[in-house]
């Protein structure tokens, strides 16, 4: 992640434009705020696309596209990689959002950005109509930047998955690994399949409905519809006891696939409400650690009296 950091810092003083590839389903989540720091740093426009718009509800896309339109110099679609028509739109628009490169005295040259497993690759591919990318369902498959020349005016450079070094909320990560973009040792599958089976509990209810049969959702707690998933599916070990790790992987896997339909992990109003109460806690978490300090600078001002009060003190012989 590093080496990649770098490279792209490297290749954005070069760079007209970013396309920053997001998961539709997770959009904030997944997107790295490195890349922000380093367009805004060189005043880059940004096409944002909201990758996977088939796996995420439409109705929240629709939420999140106003969102990011609204955003300085920053354009926002959704597409389907998958249809070849969502795709076409993306050169055109990239061309309208890089006026100063229309004159044919240089070319227009993008940088795809994004988290891994995206699908910057897949997306690249599908501009291109052409495998030039390697493309797989597993994170960082892209190791090195490529630079495909589209046309003689058009220069296009694809860069590898880039997460940043720390994840400063816990929900974000929960996204990332539910979404795949992250490798399987970086997280506790049953821990994540928990954390997506309270949002389907709490905004989809139906869908639990639909595919695992259960339909007292609201009585339940996120544990417990797991545990439905897996007598809905007669996951069993030996001795008859309910298989509880089958069952997380089957509704990580069902959500991922789009088995589930169409389900987002994030709105607009959710986000809004994930970073204030993360700041609220950052805030008293910065409280306790000054008032720490403060208590142990008084107790070491006090030795230093003490001793200094010993030090003056008339010696007895």
């Amino acid at each position: 992640m590093h080496s990649a950091r770098n490279q792209a810092i490297e290749t954005m003083e070069t760079t007209d434009l970013v396309i920053e590839v997001i998961d539709a389903r997770c959009p904030l989540a997944s997107s790295n705020p490195l890349v922000e720091t380093m367009r805004l740093h060189r005043q880059r426009a940004c096409l944002k696309i909201l990758n996977k718009s088939d796996l995420a509800d439409p109705a929240v896309t629709e939420l999140w596209l106003k969102e990011l339109n609204a955003q300085k110099n920053t354009t926002a679609i959704a597409i389907n990689t998958k249809k070849p028509n969502t795709v076409l739109q993306i050169l055109p628009l990239c061309r309208r959002l890089a006026p100063h490169r229309n004159d044919g005295t240089k070319p227009l040259r993008m940088m795809i950005m994004g988290v891994p497993n995206v699908g910057k690759s897949t997306l690249m591919n599908a501009i291109l109509k052409r495998r030039v990318a390697n493309v797989g369902d597993e994170p960082a498959i892209t190791k090195t930047q490529q630079r495909i020349q589209l046309d003689n005016d058009t220069l296009l450079v694809d860069t590898p998955g880039m997460l940043w070094p720390k994840i400063a909320m816990d929900s974000d990560g929960q996204m990332l690994a539910a979404s795949h973009a992250v490798g399987v040792n970086a997280y506790y599958e049953d821990d994540v399949a928990i954390y997506l089976a309270g949002i389907l509990r709490t905004r989809y209810p139906h869908v639990l409905q639909a595919r695992y049969g259960i339909k007292d959702v609201a009585d339940i707690d996120d544990v417990a519809v797991l545990e439905r998933v897996a007598a809905q599916r007669g996951y069993r070990i030996k001795g008859g006891t309910l298989d509880f790790d089958k069952a997380c992987h089957t509704l990580l896997l069902d959500y991922r696939s789009g088995a589930l339909g169409g389900v987002s992990l994030e709105t607009p109003a959710s986000r809004a409400a994930a970073v204030a109460a993360h700041d609220i806690a950052q805030a008293e978490k910065l409280a306790i650690k000054e008032e720490k300090e403060r208590k142990r600078t008084e107790h070491l001002a006090g030795n230093r009296r003490i001793k200094t009060d010993e030090d003056d003190a008339p010696k007895q012989r």
